[in-house]
């Protein structure tokens, strides 16, 4: 059924007259009159009696009219509703961060986006960048917040923040009182970084590759807190994001800018290409890559 005649069929009935509904729908008649005998052939049924002056629904044109009503009323409600969910988007989004970007970024995110959009629920999935690239290609989270560079072949990249590594130290450490340092003096050091599966592991070992020499590695752990403790207790060095210097309130940390060549931390939000997005996810791309204040 065409919900076309359908609707000059019904516009026909509310003026009884071709003649009327043809100028209110700005439709010619003979047009009109195809499309309700259209109907009538597919539907096997006289809709209007055609005897008097005046147009009369049929028993089945009756039927037909106030079927007609509800059809017309659920495509209304049908876009009512889909108004709602492209203004006033709901659901739940799986967002994967790993935990160094989460504890410096999510909260913040979290507080701000439910401000904005209460009905949508934002489920945390917290691992290092190489698993929630992973969890991002499978589909088990809907975007992914990483250490860029990123597959642009399999991913939608959105630029995130961009920020400098530091150096940190133990207050008593030979480097503690420099005001600056270059990555090739630290040739020597014992390193405490991320574990394997975490994208700054890579990083940090390539960046020191590109300085001259391999980092010797005394710790690993995927936590950023423990690293801390560990360059606290004079275990060795380790270089992390300057914002996380903001997180510290660390009496025995000193933190230390590069003076050469900075390496930057990059991060990226990552889709899966090509995937579907829903509105509420487009919704918090739209917050994400707007976030003036956190890059500040």
């Amino acid at each position: 059924m065409d919900i076309r005649d359908l609707r000059h069929f019904m516009e026909v009935a509310n003026q009884r007259n071709f003649t009327k509904a043809s100028s209110a729908i700005h439709l010619s008649q003979p047009a009109l009159s195809k499309a309700v005998k259209r109907l009538e052939e597919e539907l096997g049924v006289e809709l209007f009696d055609r005897s008097g002056r005046e147009l009369k629904l049929t028993d089945a044109g009756k039927i037909v009219y106030n079927q007609g009503v509800k059809v017309f009323s659920t495509i209304q409600d049908l876009t009512a509703l889909l108004d709602d969910l492209m203004n006033l988007p709901t659901g739940e989004i799986k967002i994967g961060i790993p935990p160094l970007i989460g504890t410096l970024f999510f909260p913040l995110i979290a507080k701000e986006f439910h401000e904005q959009y209460p009905n949508i629920t934002l489920e945390l999935v917290e691992h290092g960048a190489k698993h929630i690239t992973a969890a991002v290609e499978d589909g088990k989270v809907d975007l992914g917040i990483i250490v860029l560079p990123a597959d642009h072949q399999k991913f939608s990249v959105y630029p995130f923040i961009t920020e400098e590594f530091i150096l940190y130290t133990n207050m008593n450490h030979p480097l503690a009182n420099r005001d600056s340092v270059s990555l090739h003096e630290l040739h020597n050091e014992k390193f405490i970084l991320f574990s394997n599966s975490f994208a700054l592991h890579d990083r940090i070992i390539q960046e020191c590759r590109n300085a001259g020499f391999d980092p010797a590695i005394s710790y690993k752990s995927s936590q950023w807190d423990l690293i801390i403790e560990l360059v606290s207790a004079d275990l060795g060095i380790t270089i992390l994001p300057k914002s996380i210097y903001n997180k510290l309130n660390h009496p025995n940390i000193k933190a230390i800018p590069f003076v050469d060549t900075i390496p930057m931390w990059e991060l990226g939000i990552i889709t899966k290409k090509d995937g579907y997005v829903s509105f509420a996810v487009k919704k918090l791309l739209e917050y994400l890559t707007t976030m003036d204040r956190v890059r500040s």
